[in-house]
């Protein structure tokens, strides 16, 4: 009698409140994936969203270009229309010209925005840290923000000859003035409490700088490498339009100097809508979800942190 049961107590089911967990458990898993998708397709219909108005207006400018060229009918060497644009895209291509001008321009506006950023973020740190050299050098750091990044180019060719380093110092003279003074902008932002815990933390200079003030001035940070990667943009090509022949290789810029040394307005304008979009999809590709990621983990954002 006591085997039988024994027996029974085995064969006895689960309480149910161990079903009932599971149930819970598998429930919840599959609310998380169900908000997981969700949230895929709301920034997927975000990001639609995002680019339809830009993609409409790019189409209705197109359009409106093409019927004044029909019904005007302007001299093509004059005003060419969207397809004999499109026809100097395809000519460059085939040559392969376009891939070559791109790729050049890129590799040295990304290398020489990665060697600003390594010169201005330590720089915009310590003239915000040493007061006596802020006050003298921040006009110095200003005046060079506004000077026309083309002016350099004259004297780059002397000091570099017709190289690669003439080009870089151009970009870097037209960037860094920007990342030192939207770092410094940011940091005269920062809250002087945080300051002050940090040193009561007894943290030094250097990590009171670097752990404290930086990851607070970030949001002026962020802007002010935004207008750098603008203004690197903006130098390069003033480099590679002027600075022609040499070592230095096929760029956008030397692609439309020589457009125009061909009186060849269809090229011209290729090249010019290139660089701009070229420009924009950087912005919208990298500088606009940076800034948009960090304003919402601040909670500066309609979203809140995600």
């Amino acid at each position: 009698m006591p085997h039988d049961t024994a027996s029974l107590a085995d064969t006895t089911p689960a309480p149910a409140s161990t079903s009932a967990d599971e149930l819970h458990t598998l429930s919840t898993g599959l609310d998380r994936l169900q908000a997981q998708q969700d949230q895929r397709r709301s920034h997927l219909r975000d990001g639609f969203a995002k680019a339809l108005p830009p993609v409409v207006l790019l189409v209705v400018l197109l359009v409106a270009w093409q019927l004044y060229v029909v019904l005007a009918q302007p001299r093509p060497d004059i005003a060419p229309g969207p397809l004999q644009v499109a026809g100097a895209f395809a000519d460059a291509w085939e040559s392969g010209r376009l891939q070559e001008a791109v790729l050049t321009s890129l590799e040295r506006g990304v290398v020489g925005f990665l060697i600003a950023i390594a010169v201005g973020t330590p720089l915009g740190l310590l003239l915000a840290e040493w007061k006596p050299l802020r006050r003298a050098a921040g006009p110095l750091i200003s005046g060079l923000q506004v000077l026309p990044s083309v002016a350099w180019v004259p004297a780059a060719i002397i000091w570099f000859g017709l190289s690669d380093a003439t080009v870089y110092f151009v970009v870097l003279m037209g960037a860094i003035p920007s990342i030192v003074n939207g770092l410094l902008s940011g940091v005269d932002q920062v809250p002087p409490q945080l300051r002050r815990v940090g040193t009561v933390l007894g943290a030094s200079r250097w990590q009171l700088a670097t752990s404290v003030v930086l990851p607070a001035a970030l949001p002026g940070y962020v802007a002010g490498l935004k207008q750098g990667w603008a203004f690197s943009w903006r130098s390069l090509m003033a480099a590679e339009i002027i600075a022609v022949g040499g070592s230095i290789g096929f760029g956008l810029g030397s692609m439309l100097q020589q457009s125009r040394e061909l009186a060849d307005l269809a090229g011209v304008l290729g090249t010019i809508l290139l660089i701009l979009a070229i420009g924009i999809l950087i912005e919208l590709l990298l500088f606009g979800p940076l800034e948009r990621r960090m304003l919402r983990s601040r909670g500066l954002a309609l979203g809140g942190a995600r």
